[in-house]
């Protein structure tokens, strides 16, 4: 087994590494003078089963491209098995067509993928479960949710805890992280989007008074949604809120947004590399997934049980 890596997020491929005891192949990943991308392997990868670590977020098509070219330099290296690790998949929240004329860029990635040559796919939250079926090859989908519980345990353990869905959506998402609580009670957030990037609260569907408040989401991107929310909350009487997104995308002045905000903490996984001024911001917590994808990866190398990871 191998592990290969590109630029997106090398220090949660070390922390990867790191957990399997295997040191990461020696590989050059970088531009010519127009920002073509070139990679080259210095090492032998005939016959391995290879795993390419890649999150594909911002800048995102930079990042997608490093992740193809990767794949292809391993398929013409033949290698015997690729498996696109790819901690946060971008374009996953263009699942659909939401208005004529739009594409399914998510389908088109997925296309991408099989194309290039990957034999099999692990990701982390999928924005929507049902992207595993656009993919022709075996596709694993990790959750964050038994790292996150195990983190509101530790720390929260003796508060009275009510987990929040921010939307009807992620009702799924906060039942499964609630069963992890004790059976925690659930609240929604019922909110109606007026424009892309834009939110505006209407009601809370629950009694959230006296409550300590775990909203919980997959993507945290502009963060107008998780403020509002926290805002909605406070003003219904919730003792405290505190939020866990896997995915920190925080674009623009999301990190303001938070910072601003009626959050006590926000909680964000290393599935996408951390800019400065998010790894700097006082109200944002990060919590590592590296031995997760690291137990994923070795148990797919030998051939066992992956979903036993989430009994």
């Amino acid at each position: 087994m191998k592990l290969l890596t590109g630029n997106s997020n090398q220090t949660l491929a070390k922390a990867i590494a790191a957990y399997l005891e295997l040191p990461l192949t020696d590989a050059s990943v970088r531009r010519f003078a127009d920002e073509e991308v070139f990679v080259e392997i210095h090492e032998n990868v005939r016959g391995e089963d290879v795993f390419v670590i890649q999150s594909t977020g911002y800048p995102a098509n930079d990042n997608l491209m490093e992740l193809l070219i990767c794949i292809d330099a391993l398929k013409r290296s033949s290698a015997r098995r690729i498996t696109a690790v790819i901690p946060y998949f971008g374009y996953a929240r263009q699942d659909r067509k939401p208005g004529p004329r739009t594409p399914i860029s998510a389908k088109l990635v997925a296309n991408l993928l099989e194309t290039a040559g990957a034999n099999r796919v692990l990701s982390v939250d999928l924005h929507a479960g049902q992207i595993q079926g656009f993919f022709d090859i075996p596709t694993d989908n990790l959750y964050a949710a038994p790292v996150m519980s195990a983190d509101i345990q530790a720390r929260f353990g003796g508060r009275n805890l009510m987990v929040v869905s921010p939307d009807v959506g992620g009702v799924v998402r906060a039942r499964a992280l609630s069963k992890r609580l004790d059976n925690a009670p659930l609240a929604i957030v019922d909110k109606r989007r007026e424009r892309a990037g834009e939110s505006e609260v209407m009601n809370i569907i629950g009694d959230v008074r006296g409550r300590f408040c775990i909203l919980v989401d997959d993507i945290v991107d502009s963060a107008g949604t998780l403020c509002n929310a926290a805002a909605a909350l406070r003003q219904a009487g919730a003792e405290d809120v505190v939020a866990y997104v896997t995915h920190g995308v925080l674009s623009g002045g999301a990190v303001a947004r938070v910072e601003g905000s009626e959050l006590l903490e926000l909680v964000i996984t290393d599935s996408i590399g951390a800019p400065p001024a998010v790894a700097e911001a006082k109200k944002i917590r990060h919590l590592t997934i590296a031995p997760l994808l690291g137990e994923a990866v070795k148990r797919i190398a030998d051939e066992s049980s992956v979903s036993s990871l989430f009994d």
